[in-house]
């Protein structure tokens, strides 16, 4: 029995027992209370940005939607007219087809002339060689870039052989017959026509340094019959290394791969080789994978001489972890059908077989710029290419500009500096055209200067592959560069590469045959 204090005791106990539990239940509400006013808080915040992220999505894909639509269904051009000026555009690389790009044809009778009828984004063309790349995706024809444009603007597909400065005159050898054939250089048909302003974009060719041998036996990496043709020549020398009946020295000889030339291209492609060695020939050639050799000839001390030391040193050890054989301060002699010729370091000279061999060396003055140059001799006295001004206007000629790899304005023949060059002379000619509209005689030729602030270039920073997944950058940031390699920067190069493309339809082939790389491999068939 319980006392009556105890008793006393256990009705307080009891009592103190429900406040505490009243309180407690009185917290809890409290404590769901607010968790819901912060849920009811969270949820506004939560739908806007559904909301944002659901109209970005919709503005990209409307505004895509209407890319595609503008690019199948261009507006109505108008025709050419007898009153206004024709500018004649040669070739079509990155200068004249980025003035072909921006160039306000309301304003000119445009007309093109290239041998071929299509951009080549360069940059891309080792990947192509391997089948990284298909190359239809580095393609752009031009026509789709003229049918955009608010005057019709004609195309040549030839080469210009020669120019008549007085009568400003050219003449046009086309390449292919009457049947659709295509002819050898000096065999086709010619056509004149005439310009009032040209502008000369026809870049370069391979410079050989007048070594024998190569233009015979060596492939080159310029054009896209080139890839083509370095596609064919590796997977013939793998395929005829895979038979029984030849020896161990043949078959090593099959599987050495040259590339000569420690430029950018050269590098590029000592790496997509690399990549389709390791990712592709180990899988499906596992009896030759370990034979495959790679060697990348160099005469001066360092490849890579424009960038910097510290990428310098990134690539060689990088190409060493790849097995990749660097020969610097080495110099190529001769090119044989099977073997080459070097002088050495120490001035010895050595005999190397090879299977394919790619040259990658400098460029060279066309053929049409040397006749240009004869036009003006007494201005152009440099054989490298055609002197300009700093208004790229060709020395000693009248209403003739020259851009690109054919023109020496003392900046290096890269693909940036091109297209700077294209996207400076088509402001400028738009301009003077339109304000001169009411003066069809007016002199731009000479206005420009008047008008104008010289072309200056401005480095956008250099990016090359180096292989296995790896890319060296060194770009310019404020008085300063920064210098990057390594897999991340890998990714920038593809990124890069990938807004630099001329158009929504190259950037979506491009990026869906790396995803088709990734997922099925290379295509190791022989085109």
């Amino acid at each position: 029995m319980f006392s009556s204090a105890s008793r006393a005791g256990f009705r307080l106990s009891r009592a103190a027992t429900g406040t505490v539990v009243r309180r407690m239940a009185m917290s809890t509400l409290n404590s769901g209370g607010n968790g819901a006013q912060q849920a009811k808080t969270r949820t506004p915040r939560l739908r806007t940005l559904k909301r944002i992220v659901f109209g970005a999505a919709l503005g990209g894909l409307t505004y895509t939607s209407w890319l595609m639509y503008r690019n199948r269904n261009p507006e109505t051009q108008l025709p050419f007219d007898p009153s206004k000026k024709t500018l004649v555009l040669l070739g079509t690389g990155w200068g004249s087809t980025t003035v072909l790009k921006n160039l306000d044809t309301e304003n000119f009778n445009v007309v093109v002339v290239s041998p071929r009828n299509y951009f080549l984004f360069t940059p891309l063309l080792p990947s192509c060689t391997v089948g990284t790349i298909e190359n239809r995706s580095i393609m752009e024809p031009v026509r789709l870039l003229m049918r955009h444009k608010t005057r019709e603007v004609k195309f040549y597909e030839a080469e210009c052989t020669d120019i008549d400065a007085a009568k400003k005159e050219l003449t046009l050898e086309r390449r292919v017959d009457s049947d659709g054939n295509e002819v050898k250089p000096g065999e086709g048909e010619t056509t004149k026509i005439n310009y009032d302003y040209l502008v000369v974009g026809v870049g370069g060719t391979v410079n050989t340094f007048g070594t024998p041998g190569v233009e015979q036996h060596a492939c080159f990496l310029k054009e896209m019959g080139d890839a083509r043709k370095i596609r064919r020549r590796l997977m013939d020398s793998v395929e005829s290394a895979s038979f029984d009946d030849i020896t161990d020295a043949e078959r090593d000889r099959l599987l050495h791969m040259v590339v000569v030339g420690g430029g950018p291209t050269g590098i590029e492609y000592a790496g997509e080789l690399h990549d389709f060695l390791v990712d592709d020939l180990t899988q499906w050639y596992p009896e030759l994978a370990d034979r495959v050799r790679i060697t990348l000839v160099e005469a001066l001390p360092n490849v890579l001489p424009a960038f910097d030391k510290k990428l310098i040193d990134y690539t060689q050890s990088t190409f060493k972890e790849n097995k990749i054989t660097i020969l610097t301060r080495t110099m190529v002699k001769e090119v044989k059908d099977k073997s080459f010729t070097v002088q050495n370091p120490d001035g010895s000279r050595s005999e190397i077989p090879y299977g394919l061999l790619v040259w990658a060396t400098g460029i060279k003055s066309q053929p049409v710029v040397n006749k240009i140059r004869e036009q003006f001799a007494a201005a152009q006295t440099n054989g490298r290419g055609l002197l300009v001004d700093e208004y790229l206007r060709v020395k000693g000629a009248k209403d003739v500009w020259a851009l690109g790899d054919c023109a020496l304005s003392g900046y290096a023949p890269l693909a940036q500096v091109a297209a700077q060059q294209g996207k400076w002379l088509s402001r400028h000619l738009n301009r003077l055209a339109a304000d001169n509209a009411q003066n069809p005689e007016a002199d731009l030729h000479a206005l420009i200067e008047e008008k104008s602030r010289p072309f200056k270039y401005s480095s956008q920073g250099s990016l090359a592959y180096i292989g296995s997944e790896k890319a060296i950058a060194d770009l310019p940031f404020f008085n300063r560069n920064i210098t990057a390699g390594g897999i991340a920067t890998f990714w920038f190069w593809k990124s890069a590469y990938l807004s630099e493309l001329f158009s929504l339809r190259n950037s979506t082939l491009v990026a869906s045959d790396w995803v088709k790389r990734f997922f099925f491999g290379r295509d190791i068939s022989r085109e």
